[in-house]
């Protein structure tokens, strides 16, 4: 077991504590705005699909039911625009990091193949890599990457942890390149539905891909679009042969969605409603907190997307953590996501609006 965790790096929020302990210190409490929880009610619709399907004594198939398999393909036709998406084309997950981490390892990585992510990036991407022994690196434009040995290729918009958006320009060249030397893509699209100056575009689109799923694969989660944090509730959509032994491996290792999370997902993904009440929220928060860090001498750079805002006073991050814990705000320190990070923080936009409040009051 040992051998394992030591290919690991310190568990980053570990490092948050201390500054936790100051924020909470503030005599109005702490406005924790640093780990992207959503703190918002699970929509009743979703509450009732998984209340009505508690009584599921047998055990759940790691490829979901027809219903929720139908389910996910609606939605990537309706809300994605892809087209002729089958029950081949789709897989649940037991949310998506999990399937961050283990990706690498199901797909047979190990030394002597590479992964490669975004120079400011999710650190599940890295800790995939080191749990199969491969090596991984980091890059700005992937097509700038030396194709030897790389196998797995990391997309993320939205980006966690900048809100950055690849354009379909940028995505279609991204895919072509990979196919032309045979990388598979795997695009993390889990904040998709909350684009606010940009609009995202899947991988998925055929505009992108040109009609065809191979070397493509896509993920999304429920967590942040309908509050199913909690749940464990994501899945993954495109290539067929890349989908089919990555089905085969998860059922002997029993990774399977519970049948109750299952049915919740089928309302979430049935229901668009919900989705736009969620964005209305998020939206009147990002606006209150953006003037207010602007207003206490932040500069704000991309965040076109997501559920961050990726602020910076030009000091180290830590310097920043200290001053807003000191105010009682608890943020993320850039450099949790590469070194590029280091002179910045991310702000989450997931605390409620009384909350939010305080933290605009104490910054003004």
């Amino acid at each position: 077991m040992s051998a394992v965790s030591e290919r690991l790096p310190v568990f980053p929020w570990d490092k948050l504590e201390p500054y936790k302990k100051t924020a909470a210190a503030h005599p109005d409490g702490i406005v924790d705005l640093s780990v992207g929880t959503p703190v918002d009610p699970v929509p009743e619709l979703i509450q009732k699909a998984l209340v009505d399907a508690a009584d599921s004594p047998g055990y759940p198939t790691v490829w979901g039911t027809p219903a929720l398999r139908d389910a996910i393909c609606g939605w990537l036709e309706r809300r994605l625009g892809a087209r002729d998406v089958t029950h081949r084309h789709v897989l649940p997950v037991v949310g998506s990091k999990e399937l961050v981490a283990w990706l690498p390892t199901q797909l047979g990585l190990g030394p002597g193949d590479k992964v490669a992510y975004p120079r400011l990036a999710y650190p599940t991407y890295e800790v995939g890599a080191r749990l199969a022994r491969a090596a991984y690196e980091v890059y700005d434009d992937p097509r700038d990457l030396d194709p030897a040995g790389l196998k797995l290729l990391w997309l993320n918009s939205p980006s966690n942890p900048t809100g950055k958006v690849l354009s379909a320009r940028e995505l279609t060249g991204i895919v072509a390149w990979a196919r032309a030397h045979g990388v598979l893509v795997v695009s993390d699209e889990c904040y998709l539905e909350l684009g606010w100056e940009a609009d995202p575009v899947s991988v998925l689109h055929p505009d992108v891909n040109g009609g065809s799923y191979d070397g493509i694969v896509a993920v999304h989660s429920l967590s942040k679009r309908s509050n199913l944090a909690g749940y464990r509730a994501a899945f993954v959509a495109g290539d067929p042969a890349v989908l089919g032994p990555l089905l085969e491996i998860r059922k002997h290792g029993g990774m399977m969605t519970s049948a109750p999370t299952q049915a919740a997902v089928v309302a979430a993904l049935g229901d668009d409603a919900h989705v736009q009440e969620q964005r209305a929220r998020y939206a009147a928060r990002r606006e209150a907190l953006r003037a207010a860090l602007v207003s206490h001498g932040f500069r704000i750079e991309h965040s076109e997307a997501s559920l961050y805002l990726w602020a910076t006073r030009d000091e180290s991050c830590w310097t920043t953590v200290a001053h807003l814990a000191d105010l009682g705000i608890l943020v993320a320190p850039g450099d949790f996501y590469g070194t590029a990070g280091e002179n910045f923080v991310r702000v989450a936009l997931t605390a409620t609006d009384e909350r939010v409040q305080a933290a605009v009051s104490r910054l003004r």
